[in-house]
Parts: structure tokens; sequence; C-alpha cells
């Protein structure tokens, strides 16, 4: 069973997806759960099926007190590097929520203070704590959402199935076609030395 919270009163869990991905944006969710939440399926979206996390995102929107899903795109990524992307998207969702909250919990150990709010990471806090675990499912079936749409206009990277992961096919294809903008340039695309056409 995971944790509500840290402490008592709004306290926002925040959460990313798509770091290790070659294409597409970093995507951050932020999520303040009431004190009664209690949904026992909730867990590290990484631990869900793809049935399960769309399952949640609804009960999740529906019982937050607030929530907030942005991103940060592969240029950002390019231009500021992933770490500071990721964090940059989270503090884009804790802007958006339509509640302040009085204090933050991260997934991770590394973060940069945000409104002078104070803050706390906790490591794999994903799997601890229930509004890191809502904020890691919103973030992925977001970011999952935005795949699926850049693979119909892309089909041969096959995103719809490796959501911008590098896996054999997506980077097969990268070897024989090249690059689109929604690709990370900054990233080790391809395993081999090889010239790639940005």
């Amino acid at each position: 069973m995971l944790s509500l919270q840290l402490i008592d009163g709004l306290e926002a869990g925040t959460d990313e997806a798509g770091r290790g991905c070659l294409s597409g944006p970093v995507t951050a969710a932020a999520v303040i759960l009431p004190a009664d939440f209690e949904e026992p399926l909730l867990n590290d979206s990484k631990k869900l099926t793809e049935k399960q996390r769309y399952f949640l995102r609804p009960i999740i929107e529906e019982k937050a007190l607030a929530f907030a899903v942005a991103h940060c795109s592969p240029s950002e990524i390019d231009k500021i590097n992933i770490l500071n992307a990721s964090i940059e998207a989270m503090h884009r969702a804790l802007k958006k929520l339509k509640l302040n909250p009085i204090h933050i919990l991260v997934d991770g150990n590394r973060f940069h203070p945000f409104q002078n709010i104070p803050h706390k990471c906790i490591i794999k806090g994903d799997g601890k704590y229930q509004n890191i675990a809502a904020a890691s499912v919103l973030a992925k079936t977001y970011r999952d959402d935005i795949m699926l749409e850049l693979d119909q206009k892309h089909p041969e990277y096959d995103w719809k199935n490796n959501k911008g992961y590098p896996t054999k096919k997506h980077r097969e294809a990268i070897k024989k076609i090249g690059t689109t903008i929604h690709h990370r340039k900054t990233f080790r695309l391809l395993p081999e030395q090889l010239q790639i056409k940005f």
C-alpha cells in the first residue's frame, strides 16, 4: 500500500515520463490528492499495464484536488539537456495547478526549487507515494498519446509500439531513413559511429 503523502495539507506529487527516449517530448505531471484518496491499483506506472494506466487516468483526474500535465520538446531537450528539461517540465506542470501546494514530493534525486515551496526528492517515489504514482500515470499516458499521434505521421519508426524508446526497429529506421524534428539530436541515436542526416 502506497503512502498517501508525506505531510498534512496540500502536497503535490510530480514525476516525468520519456527521459530515456530517442524521440518525442519529456512529459511531466503534478497531482494533489485529497486526504481520503484510496485506489489499491495505483502504483508506479512502469509496474502497471497500459490498460491499467488508462483505467486509472480518469479516476485520478476526477478525484484529484488538482492536476496538470506539461512537456518539454525535443529541441528544448537538445538545448538544455534531458535532466534540466525533465525538471523544467515538472515546473511547468506545477505552475499549471489550480491550487498552490505547500509541499512538493519529487520522484528521483534531482530537482530545482520551485517558487520557494519546500520539496523532497524521493528515489523510486512513484512506488512509495500515491501522489507521485498518480503523476507518473498521467505523465506516461499523456506522453503515450502524443507518440501515438506522431506515429500516424511517421509509422516507419514504430512509435505506436516503442513510444520513442531505443528499440531495434526504431534504430533500424533511423539508420535507414534518418531522423525527424521529433528526434533528440543530442542523444546517441545509433550504437554505431554512423553519419546521420539531421
